[in-house]
């Protein structure tokens, strides 16, 4: 990374504006604090709004890359570089990072911020994922940060605020360890075969073509998130949710935040909620978090924040954007035309799932009335696969998976298969797999998509008016898909975020 000249970002006038924004704390390196400073992020976003950054990449209406990296991520880089010194050396700094922490022939999916995923055939060789196999999904750059300076505030409604370090956080005498087998997944897993059938926009889904490969499984040791709000005196009257606050600089519609999210109270209490500092048995990696992340079981692996600096007990879901306006679940019939936040609600037990990682597609197979079909079966939210399924004739005939060729049962991670699949036919064969859970949730089978006319004029109508295109329709607005005062009044019609007992 050079200078902001040198990355030949366009400015919309004639001189380069100065910005400064320093390091939070000594020993926190990539840590710039925006959270607790609205007048520091109106100040980076008059910056933002000065230059014209690189646009999205395209990779749904046109060929995805052979390159590794398959993406560069030039916007995100440009973005650091426009905010001065302190940042524009980060997405450089982190590269270094993946070079000395992944497997060297990991699937490098978006150079910054860095998503990679392993090998397909090596993901599915031990039950727990090789530290260096792990996928990664950030969304920022990968801050350094010393041990012995760093700490951990707990606040919000808490009745005793406090600043913890390491070494308070790892005393037994305090807090007692906690070890578990968690599966971490992201929810754009199998993203490319989604965006083959239906290419769509997406704040998220535009940076990473996923393949079967954004999910992981570790021991993860450390201590529960639960005893630590006791120490802290328990939560006040009305507390119902838990923030997290990673120091990951994070960037969306020309604002800068850091990596803010939440988990319901009732997630924390039952003890599914670690504070982790360890990762199979050693350190973690600087790219998975060190020294301090949130692990939390069965949930989407964005609720699983690294570089953990803060957390606050809070009465509603978190109004940060990622959670607020990121990894929403909609109906088939909304999309790019009629979308708005409320039309959706924030994805956190992953769902059953499963994947197909050998043989792969249009492999071409010599058969002798066998095929040896392998890959991953998971459920979140406490619920783990009891059976798995597979089919040669895309889902006609169902052949069960045998018991002793599915690996342990935990209550929160995978379990990887293998079956001599029977076949008779010869030619182009569709081979499907699909889990059961203990709850007797299983896959759905195919993808529809429809329209809903009265919301879609309306956008239309909108984007005609503020001279936005439509097309392509895999790219992003650039404006907010709803206020916030449409947002409350839509999500109380529907009885708000989250249950209220």
């Amino acid at each position: 990374m050079g200078s902001i000249e040198k990355l030949d970002i366009p400015l919309k006038g004639s001189a380069h504006p100065h910005a400064y924004f320093a390091e939070e704390e000594k020993g926190w390196h990539g840590y710039i604090e925006w959270e607790k400073y609205p007048e520091k992020q109106a100040k980076a976003a008059e910056i933002l709004a000065q230059y014209s950054f690189a646009g999205e990449p395209e990779f749904q209406l046109a060929p995805i890359p052979e390159t590794n990296p398959r993406i560069e991520g030039v916007r995100w880089k440009q973005y650091h570089a426009a905010l001065g010194p302190t940042l524009k050396d980060i997405p450089q700094e982190s590269w270094e990072i993946v070079k000395e922490e992944k497997a060297e022939d990991m699937i490098h999916i978006l150079d910054f911020p860095y998503n990679g995923e392993p090998p397909r055939d090596r993901l599915i060789e031990t039950t727990l994922t090789r530290n260096e196999d792990h996928f990664v999904r950030n969304h920022g750059g990968i801050p350094t940060i010393n041990e012995d300076d760093y700490f951990l505030e707990v606040g919000g409604l808490v009745n005793k605020p406090m600043r913890l370090s390491m070494q308070d956080l790892k005393n037994e005498a305090l807090f007692p360890r906690q070890t578990s087998v968690v599966s971490i997944q992201c929810s754009g897993t199998r993203r490319i075969e989604q965006i083959h059938e239906y290419p769509g926009d997406g704040d998220e889904l535009i940076n990473a073509p996923w393949g079967e490969g954004a999910i992981g499984t570790a021991r993860w040791t450390g201590i529960s998130l639960k005893k630590v709000i006791k120490y802290c005196g328990g939560l006040k009257d009305g507390a119902k949710h838990v923030e997290f606050m990673g120091v990951d600089t994070y960037f969306k519609k020309g604002k800068v935040y850091n990596y803010v999210v939440s988990v319901p109270w009732r997630k924390v209490k039952v003890h599914e909620v670690l504070l982790a500092w360890e990762m199979n048995g050693k350190p973690l990696p600087k790219i998975h978090g060190y020294p301090l992340r949130a692990v939390v079981y069965g949930y989407i692996g964005a609720r699983s924040v690294k570089w953990l600096a803060r957390i606050n007990a809070i009465a509603g879901p978190s109004e940060a954007p990622i959670q607020k306006k990121e990894y929403l679940y909609y109906p088939s019939q909304v999309g790019k035309h009629n979308a708005t936040y409320s039309d959706g609600f924030s994805i956190q037990n992953m769902p059953v799932s499963s994947a197909i990682m050998s043989p792969v597609d249009y492999a071409v197979i010599i058969h002798d009335g066998f095929i040896t079909m392998k890959g991953w079966a998971y459920s979140g939210g406490g619920h783990w696969p009891v059976r798995v399924e597979v089919s040669g004739d895309g889902g006609s005939i169902w052949y069960e998976t045998p018991y002793e060729q599915l690996s342990q049962k935990y209550y929160h991670a995978w379990r990887l298969w293998s079956i001599d699949l029977p076949v008779d036919a010869e030619g182009w064969l569709e081979l499907v797999a699909r889990c059961w859970d203990d709850a007797l949730n299983t896959q759905p089978t195919f993808v529809r998509s429809t329209w809903s006319r009265p919301a879609t004029a309306k956008r239309l109508k909108l984007l005609e008016a503020k001279g936005i295109p439509f097309h392509p329709i895999t790219t992003p607005l650039s404006i907010d898909l709803e206020e916030d005062e449409e947002y409350e009044t839509q999500k109380q019609r529907q009885g708000g975020r989250d249950p209220e007992e």
